[in-house]
């Protein structure tokens, strides 16, 4: 996969969806078999119901206080009582992909907002001891994976972290697990070759001022605020990690890992310009029982107010219009967001 330098691109608002019988088919090989089942016997809908509106609480797992995930949360939560005032939202802010899976299986959770490759490995059984059954709402954004050392460290590649102290995520976020695979990846075994640790960003940011912890790894949007204070001071530096993708499942390995090459964007930061970094796709998801019509309404909110879903500095990719929503993997639709994304593309 070629290598490119993201912009922030048309919402759905800016957009017309072409209405072609090609394009029509096309969604449908998209959503995949399961999907296109539950359109065929998707009801056109109850009127009755649609006329009571929605109430009740819906809770919604996003991410650390600070990230990417916790102001979309937000964002989604004004959206969705404003669209519907009987909806209490709540947000819970966690470490982040692996604690929002964690609490939808626990049914402490009804959304959560996790990296695909994460929700990949929940649902095949290789993060908890059992699969976890889950459902997407839509592919909503891309992330940028951030490998940042001091700008006076000597360390150039994550091949050379030999002996230096790593923190990798907070325990439970997506990024905790991406990050050992990323070590792996380089020849590394983390523990053993690499000291790790598993802070929350803002304790990682003061770890790496105070010189205990000498690199750090996190998932979210570009740019971060605090990566920005510190590449004030002490300064940063940015590793590359697109050599490390095919060894990660992303270009030309595991077909909808949610991985790809992408550059980190000129401006974001004071030098991380041009870099290569890898882009992770992230989910909304939920799980199976959620009420088809929450679902589909949410999904609806999706695709018509993506100009107002966007977190202030967002620089990375946005996937909200309906030819990219649809776009969830192995993750498979709920059939409430089946029955929007057919009733939106007409």
């Amino acid at each position: 996969m070629s290598r490119r330098t993201d912009a922030r691109p048309q919402t759905a608002a800016a957009r017309s969806l072409p209405r072609s019988t090609s394009r029509r088919t096309a969604l449908r090989v998209a959503l995949g078999s399961t999907a296109a089942a539950a359109l065929s016997g998707a009801l056109a809908g109850d009127t009755s119901r649609r006329e009571r509106g929605l109430d009740g609480l819906l809770r919604i797992a996003t991410g650390e206080p600070t990230a990417f995930y916790a102001a979309f949360g937000r964002l989604l939560a004004a959206e969705t009582e404003a669209a519907h005032p009987g909806l209490t939202c709540r947000v819970r802010t966690t470490p982040g992909s692996v604690t929002n899976i964690r609490l939808l299986r626990e049914g402490r959770a009804d959304l959560a907002l996790v990296l695909t490759d994460t929700a990949r490995a929940a649902q095949s059984g290789g993060l908890f001891p059992h699969p976890v059954p889950l459902r997407a709402i839509g592919r909503v954004y891309e992330t940028y994976l951030q490998f940042a050392v001091r700008a006076d460290s000597p360390v150039r590649t994550v091949a050379q972290l030999t002996g230096h102290t790593v923190s990798l995520g907070a325990d439970g976020s997506g990024a905790a697990v991406l990050g050992e695979r990323i070590l792996h990846a380089a020849g590394l075994t983390p523990g053993t070759d690499v000291p790790v640790r598993h802070l929350p960003l803002e304790a990682a940011a003061d770890a790496m001022r105070a010189g205990t912890v000498e690199a750090l790894l996190v998932a979210g949007g570009v740019p971060l605020p605090t990566l920005s204070g510190l590449d004030v001071r002490p300064g940063l530096r940015f590793l590359p990690l697109g050599d490390l993708l095919p060894r990660l499942g992303g270009r030309d390995g595991q077909a909808g890992s949610g991985l790809e090459e992408v550059s980190l964007p000129q401006g974001a930061y004071r030098t991380a310009g041009g870099v290569a970094t890898i882009g992770v796709s992230n989910l909304l998801i939920c799980r199976p029982d959620l009420d088809r019509r929450v679902a589909e309404e949410l999904t609806r909110l999706l695709a018509r107010r993506a100009s107002a879903l966007v977190p202030d500095n967002a620089v990375g990719t946005q996937f909200l219009d309906v030819r990219s929503l649809i776009g969830t993997g192995s993750i498979a639709l709920h059939p409430g967001a089946v029955t929007a994304y057919r009733s939106l593309h007409g």
